[in-house]
């Protein structure tokens, strides 16, 4: 909303569910507007705000989201109203996974093999056809939320126990793809790639999510021409091609196998999350928030040059409870503290976090890429975030 509000020949109008007191005083003084509405993702209550806004500052121009769930509802409101921007059919190839992969296979963009079960027997025909392990998510998910690796029969029973499909509650069932698991983000201009980052993570986000205590980390190497990239480069430009994207920015999950062949797991039609934006952003040495901002209001973009080596760890409590203690920070600040850039340290007595990005993080920036990923290896070794009663 900062970098957006900020940009010269914009005005800016906010649709929240929150009161217009919730919003920070120094950004709440940069809005020409504001409307509440009880449902966010309420696209006749969207639609109603959007009118109501174009009484107080004339005709809304564009309306954007970077918001997972939001991204169907809008291109809904955006077909209402008639505005540009995605357009329903291509949120919805991006927003359903079942979709998707449905989209991919067509134009023979590789993926993972998929099935929408909606009975136990389209579950165990899947099963039969691909083996264990395979990965159960639902068809809406994002952040990898809801999502298991299954390796054997029983642990699927299991899982049926819990989660039976039915005709209104489809699960997608993916075969697990062995390999390392990379982020491909990119910008979109006229259905064409004009700009993309790679990243690796280390472990992949279903480890991360299966085990809580893991401190994971991601990297984004400063060499953008190793073989595995002109490959996704190619893989992926075609997937969203495929999949409808035209102008915009994108984040596509994708696996590097140990044969050197590549597939794509996910894409979603929007930024980053997960600290994404801000670690591409060190990279570059150039804001992408604002970026994304000037690309969806003012339809430009101008594709910087890589200029460092990123990486983010994220740091994950061990136990249960609120933030205890957190050892080995100083040693950490001696040893890496010229590296980091930013950082989010846990504090005492804050609760434990949700989510898979933990209690805190922190963000090494150099040259060098092989300095950031040994600086990234050694700070989830040396910190350790304790949680206790």
């Amino acid at each position: 909303m900062r970098a957006a509000a900020g940009l010269e020949h914009v005005r800016l109008g906010l649709i929240s569910q929150d009161p217009a007191q919730r919003i920070p005083v120094e950004l709440r003084s940069n809005l020409a507007a504001h409307y509440q509405i009880a449902r966010g993702l309420d696209t006749e209550q969207i639609v109603s705000a959007v009118q109501k806004i174009s009484q107080q500052l004339g005709p809304v121009q564009r309306v954007i989201s970077t918001l997972e769930q939001l991204q169907v509802p809008l291109a809904l409101v955006r077909e209402r109203l008639d505005l540009p921007g995605v357009d329903p059919d291509t949120a919805s190839n991006f927003r359903d996974k079942g979709r998707m992969k449905e989209v991919l296979q067509r134009a023979e963009v590789p993926c993972a093999r998929h099935a929408t079960a909606r009975t136990l027997a389209e579950v165990q025909s899947f099963v039969e056809r691909v083996g264990f392990p395979i990965v159960v998510k639902p068809p809406a998910g994002s952040a990898a939320k809801d999502t298991f690796r299954l390796n054997a029969p029983a642990e699927l029973q299991g899982y049926l126990r819990h989660f039976p499909p039915g005709p209104q509650r489809p699960v997608l069932l993916e075969e697990f793809i062995q390999g390392e698991e990379h982020s491909f983000d990119s910008v979109c201009q006229g259905g064409r790639v004009v700009w993309s980052s790679i990243s690796r993570y280390y472990p992949t986000p279903l480890e991360v999510l299966q085990n809580p205590w893991i401190q994971w980390c991601v990297l984004l190497p400063r060499e953008l021409d190793e073989p595995e990239h002109k490959a996704i480069r190619q893989v992926g430009e075609a997937g969203l091609q495929a999949l409808g994207l035209r102008d915009g920015f994108s984040h596509m999950e994708w696996f590097h196998r140990k044969d050197g062949s590549v597939a794509i797991s996910e894409v979603g039609a929007r930024p980053p999350g997960a600290q994404f934006t801000s670690l591409i952003s060190y990279a570059y040495d150039h804001d992408f928030y604002q970026a994304y901002c000037r690309l969806m209001l003012l339809d430009e973009f101008s594709p910087p040059a890589r200029k460092y080596a990123v990486g983010a760890a994220f740091l994950r409590g061990q136990g249960r409870g609120r933030v205890r203690a957190i050892h080995g920070l100083d040693e950490a600040q001696r040893e890496l503290g010229p590296l980091v850039v930013e950082a989010r340290l846990p504090k005492p007595g804050q609760p434990a976090a949700h989510g898979y990005e933990g209690e805190g993080y922190v963000i090494l920036r150099h040259p060098d890429t092989e300095v950031v990923k040994q600086g990234l290896a050694k700070l989830i070794r040396m910190v350790r975030v304790e949680l206790g009663s």
